[in-house]
This record gives structure tokens, sequence and C-alpha cells, in this order.
């Protein structure tokens, strides 16, 4: 090999070797390039940074790496939970619940999803309500199942904002309000909820 071709391959080889940045790998992710994504997030899960820790961790679930294991999964999903990063708290209530984790453990999942929820995460919010609505790993409580699920209502979640129309309709865990019914059922239908709609129209047949 000449000098020149000898330089352009040191060259090149620096170049590879040069740290991925968060902003490249989820870039790189978003346009299939796995192998890039996964080395820019686990650079920046050794850095500490919650955000590669989550995203290494759903390669992780998803099998999208080479030795890819729900251990290693749970492993960063615990590091970027103790910065309070929300969407690894649900992920962790995901696993548990799902049964990645040993066998199911509601208490233990339900735990999870209201950490996630504390911390503005609208799925988080869906979950913990379901568990208060459903007392399952939580004393059943439909004071508690609506105002989570008020909260997942506000984050944009559909269901969310038909159940909450329900729930103000018939009273339950809350105190009846027909015009409160109303606007969610308009914001679910509005969102694209068919039985939201078939609610308005029901409740216009009404009047």
């Amino acid at each position: 090999m000449n000098k020149p071709l000898l330089i352009s391959a040191l060259l090149l080889a620096a170049s590879l070797a040069q740290a991925v940045t968060l902003p490249q790998a989820l870039a790189a992710y978003d346009e299939g390039d796995l192998k890039l994504a996964a080395k820019g997030f686990a650079e920046s899960a050794k850095r500490g940074e919650a955000l590669g820790q989550f995203n290494l961790a759903m390669m992780n679930l998803r099998r999208e790496l080479p030795g890819a294991s729900d251990a290693t999964a749970w492993q960063w999903l615990q590091r970027a939970a103790a910065q309070q990063h929300a969407l690894a708290e649900n992920a962790l209530g995901e696993m548990i619940e799902q049964g990645r984790r040993g066998k199911p453990n509601p208490k233990a999942a339900c735990d999870w999803f209201e950490r996630a929820a504390e911390h503005g995460n609208g799925d988080g919010a869906l979950a913990i309500a379901t568990c208060h609505y459903l007392g399952r790993g939580r004393p059943q409580d439909m004071a508690a199942a609506h105002r989570w699920y008020l909260e997942a209502a506000n984050s944009g979640d559909v269901g969310a904002q038909y159940l909450v129309a329900s729930m103000f309709e018939t009273g339950l865990g809350v105190e009846a309000d027909q015009r409160l019914a109303r606007y969610w059922y308009e914001v679910a239908a509005k969102n694209g909820d068919v039985a939201a709609q078939g609610k308005l129209k029901a409740m216009d047949e009404s009047t």
C-alpha cells in the first residue's frame, strides 16, 4: 500500500472510531442503521445518560442487537429509572406485568406504572388507572382510577378520553357531570373514537 492510500485508510479508521452522539444515534435508528444506533446508545448509556440507557434497553427488548436479552434490558432500564426517566419506569412495569422478569407481579408492576405517571408519562397514567379500575395490583378505587384516566386523557390517549367521559356521565368515581361527559366524548370523537361518536349522537337525540 502506498503512502497516500495508507493515510486514507488511517483517516477512515479514525473516523469510524469516533464517538457517535446521541442525536446521531437517534437519527441512525430512525433510518434503520441499527449498528450505528446501538453504538451511539451504548456510548451514551455508559456516560450515564438516561435517554441512551433507555434506548439501549429497548433495543435489547426488541432483540435488535446481537446477544440481546431481557436481563440486559432490565439492567439499563433500572439505571434510567434511577434518574426518574418516565419511559424507563413504565417499561419496567410492562416487563413485570408481562412476566419478562419472572412470574408476573401486579403490585410491583403498578408501583412502576405509578412512578411513571407521577413523572408525566401518559402510558403510565393509563396503566395505573387500570390497576385501580380493575383492582389488580391495587385496591379497587374508582376515584383514583378516574384521576389517573384523566391524566392519560389530557396526555392524548383516546381510550382514556372515552373512559373519562363515561365516568363523568355515570358518576363512577367522580360526581356526575353531563357537561364534562359531553366535552370528553367530543374530544374522543374528534380523535377518531367511533363509540364516542355514537354516544354524542345518542345524547343529541335525547335532548
